[in-house]
């Protein structure tokens, strides 16, 4: 079978969240099974000179978007037996930040098109396309819409991958024509409108093949008002379509046994070991380590879906007890400040880091007690499952794939590999991180179980690659 993967980023070339994870680790996955998976991304400037410096300039082309006639190189990288395809344009990818600009609908356009017109020229028909979030979105749209009449492509099936729904390309309508190369009709009939405006995700799930998410929680909970961000009712509508998988990680990059950026490497085995990553961790953010209380980890981007008004009410409280706070991350300038602010208060208890640094996350994955999760919603995190790996034990509110992943603890069954809560609220939250200390502080045994039991657990994606598999082989 021959799939190709679409993404807006990729590990290890770029990165902002778990969608690069994603991107990074599953066409590893089933290439290792078998199959002829290959990825194609922007190639953003901000992509390393040891990767662009690899790059084998094939040729360049034009992509016509509407009254646009646009330069498109495509380079293609050999990367660990996976051909990596990526779009050259310095108009568009030359920029700042990946996300975020002023004309990411037209920039995220023109890599969608891009995508179907290198094909024939890189002399690759896929049989699959898997698309991933609205940046990608519209790549189902073009091949329904634009493409119909073109022998080359009229067997390729898509996917579409939601990481997360909240985010989903909207605009308005008088950009169609001239930015997205849409006929209006298509908007009048319904199929890119949503609440009287342009909705590229609504129109890839209309016109994709199959509908994934990335946990089996999620993938229901997105048909409810309360999480479905205004798309639930078409969700609905193309239930019959739609399947949650949860997602996996690479068990070899993020691994304790071999992870070079740790203080000390350790195993289940020799889990004594992880005390001194603890330390280290105390000792490089100016944390005094000579008492032995929890610490708890907080690696996110500071956004209000992850529930960080909870750790806002009653944070106070929580800093005040025996405990100690690691903080990183980047995001909402409110809650930047609040963690910023929290540090000053609590100097000898808190240390705050308003960036993204994977260095510094696998250190404290290594080095925290407990990993804090409380998010009001969560389609699959992938944060929790690398904790676990560390044994680093979560804490995590009971949605889409936080509850898949995390089991409460139950001491007399000796099972569960965390600590959850349901309702969102923060006595809640702070009543399950007060047991987590008191039993991390007092049973130690019982702590000690907790840890193995998140060791080996398996998140990777053995299974999950398979599930794809399944779904691609469906379609044919």
């Amino acid at each position: 079978m021959k799939i190709l993967y679409v993404s807006s980023e990729c590990r290890p070339f770029i990165k902002t969240g778990g969608l690069g994870d994603v991107a990074g680790s599953l066409p590893q996955k089933i290439k290792e099974i078998g199959e002829d998976i290959r990825v194609v991304l922007p190639l953003y400037s901000s992509i390393e000179k040891q990767y662009k410096d690899k790059m084998k300039f094939i040729k360049d082309i034009k992509v016509q978007l509407s009254w646009r006639s646009a330069y498109c190189g495509i380079f293609e990288l050999e990367y660990e037996n996976i051909t990596y395809y990526f779009i050259d344009n310095e108009q568009y990818f030359k920029r700042n930040n990946i996300y975020g600009e002023y004309d990411d609908g037209e920039r995220f356009a023109f890599f969608s098109k891009a995508c179907l017109d290198i094909l024939p020229n890189i002399d690759f028909l896929p049989d699959v396309i898997n698309c991933n979030d609205w940046q990608t979105g519209l790549v189902p749209v073009y091949l329904k819409l634009n493409f119909y009449n073109n022998d080359f492509y009229r067997n390729i099936k898509t996917v579409f991958t939601i990481h997360n729904i909240a985010y989903q390309g909207i605009y308005n309508r008088d950009i169609l024509e001239n930015v997205f190369d849409i006929n209006s009709f298509h908007f009048y009939n319904g199929t890119v409108e949503n609440d009287g405006l342009i909705n590229i995700m609504k129109a890839a799930i209309v016109l994709s093949d199959k509908v994934m998410t990335v946990s089996e929680t999620y993938a229901q909970e997105i048909k409810t008002d309360y999480y479905g961000e205004g798309l639930n009712h078409i969700l609905n509508i193309h239930a019959d379509k739609l399947v949650g998988i949860l997602n996996g990680i690479d068990f070899d990059y993020f691994n304790p046994e071999t992870d070079e950026h740790i203080f000390k490497k350790y195993s289940v085995k020799t889990l004594e070991n992880k005390v001194q990553n603890k330390k280290g961790l105390l000792k490089l953010c100016g944390l005094d380590s000579k008492k032995d209380v929890p610490v708890i980890g907080i690696i996110s981007r500071l956004v209000s879906h992850k529930g960080l008004d909870l750790i806002e009410a009653v944070i106070n409280e929580i800093a005040s007890s025996d405990v100690k706070i690691i903080i990183l991350g980047q995001g909402e300038w409110k809650y930047e400040n609040m963690f910023i602010n929290l540090e000053k208060e609590y100097p000898s208890k808190v240390s705050t880091h308003i960036a993204f640094s994977d260095d510094l996350a696998k250190k404290m994955y290594a080095g925290c007690d407990m990993l804090l999760m409380p998010s009001k919603s969560e389609p699959c995190g992938i944060a929790q499952m690398i904790a676990m790996r560390y044994g680093t034990v979560p804490i995590v509110r009971e949605t889409g794939g936080l509850y898949d992943t995390v089991k409460p603890l139950i001491k007399e069954n000796n099972t569960g590999n965390g600590f959850t809560f349901k309702n969102y609220n923060a006595h809640d939250m702070l009543h399950v991180i007060r047991e987590a200390c008191y039993i991390y502080t007092n049973e130690k045994d019982t702590w000690k179980d907790l840890m193995e039991r998140c060791m080996t657990c398996d998140n990777s994606w053995n299974a999950s690659a398979q599930k794809y598999l399944d779904i691609y082989k469906s379609l044919l």
